[in-house]
């Protein structure tokens, strides 16, 4: 059995662990949080056997083969480098780092001691985006002309939260606007080059509201998330003959490819139940193959990524 632990004890840990079928070769044999009585809670409404309220100690005591880190954004780059320094691999929520030195020291660090580590931007292994791609690269739409991706809610008002806390890392950027460039990032190939970025500032500070526009040779892409307004949430790609429209695309189940003739071919993802499982199933056959990175979610992407939060936070002042 290939065992995870589970650090942090919040909504997205527990999504992690539902990803596990009961007759898997993998699992999740204990979880830590700040708070013993979370941890507690955590471990009993899961369900995972062990609950620690020392990240240190889990790790000392459960040997984990590889740790999931769900806690918020500011204390990724910390827990990444605790568990490289103790050889144990890791799969870190997004976004992993919050800007290029956290990751160049902790992907650096990775590399030296040769430990797997990887950002988990699980809609990159979504069915749906897949069959984007394949539309892409097949020509379906010929020569794209034009690509738009949009996503946003309404974050509750409050300055304590992950989404608005400068002390928890908070703000659009890391939130929301890291889906919009690692999945662009995949549907072509890495070839992203920034032109420029707008950030709109919120209460306490962090972005409320991001654009980014971005280029694949001369075909412009811009990014748009709000943490304060419902958006439409949706990805556009439009060719000179015809476009692709994927609803929620960070989350994407259905994905539409629309004809100038009139025609429309629909793919749907009728079978995925937990996103996290590709992720976890490419994370563990990495490790056991000795990988120090996964080729879906690589090194790069997640470097490239934090240059883009580099610009974002240059442009909030």
């Amino acid at each position: 059995m290939f065992r995870f632990a589970v650090m942090g004890a919040g909504n997205i840990a527990a999504h992690f662990c539902r990803a596990f079928s009961s007759d898997g070769d993998a699992g999740v044999c204990a979880v830590a949080s700040k708070s013993m009585d979370r941890a507690r809670a955590f471990s009993a409404a899961a369900p995972v056997p062990r609950a620690y309220d020392s990240y240190e100690e889990m790790l000392e005591r459960e040997t984990p083969d590889c740790v999931y880190i769900a806690t918020t954004g500011n204390d990724h780059a910390r827990l990444t480098s605790l568990c490289v320094h103790r050889g144990v691999s890791v799969i870190c929520e997004k976004a992993m780092f919050l800007s290029s030195y956290e990751a160049e020291q902790c992907l650096t660090l990775a590399r030296e001691r040769h430990v797997f580590v990887m950002e988990a931007m699980w809609s990159r292994y979504l069915p749906a985006l897949r069959r984007v791609k394949e539309w892409m690269d097949e020509g379906r739409i010929g020569r794209i002309s034009l690509v738009e991706f949009s996503i946003g809610f309404s974050a509750p008002k409050d300055p304590e939260n992950r989404y608005f806390s400068r002390k928890l890392g908070g703000g659009a950027m890391y939130d929301l606007t890291v889906y919009g460039y690692e999945i662009l990032d995949f549907l072509f190939d890495g070839h992203l080059e920034m032109e420029w970025t707008k950030c709109i500032p919120t209460f306490t500070g962090v972005d409320g509201t991001d654009v980014v526009c971005l280029r694949c040779g001369d075909v412009p892409a811009v990014i748009s998330t709000s943490l304060t307004c419902a958006v439409r949430e949706r990805l556009s790609i439009a060719g000179e003959a015809g476009r692709i429209e994927v609803e929620r695309p960070h989350c994407a189940r259905k994905a539409e490819l629309f004809l100038p003739d009139g025609t429309q071919e629909t793919f749907e993802d009728t079978l995925t139940e937990h996103g996290f499982q590709y992720e976890i199933r490419d994370a563990v056959s990495c490790i056991r193959s000795g990988l120090q990175e996964s080729r879906v979610v690589p090194h790069a992407l997640t470097r490239r990524c934090c240059g883009m939060f580099d610009a974002l936070r240059k442009d909030l002042g």
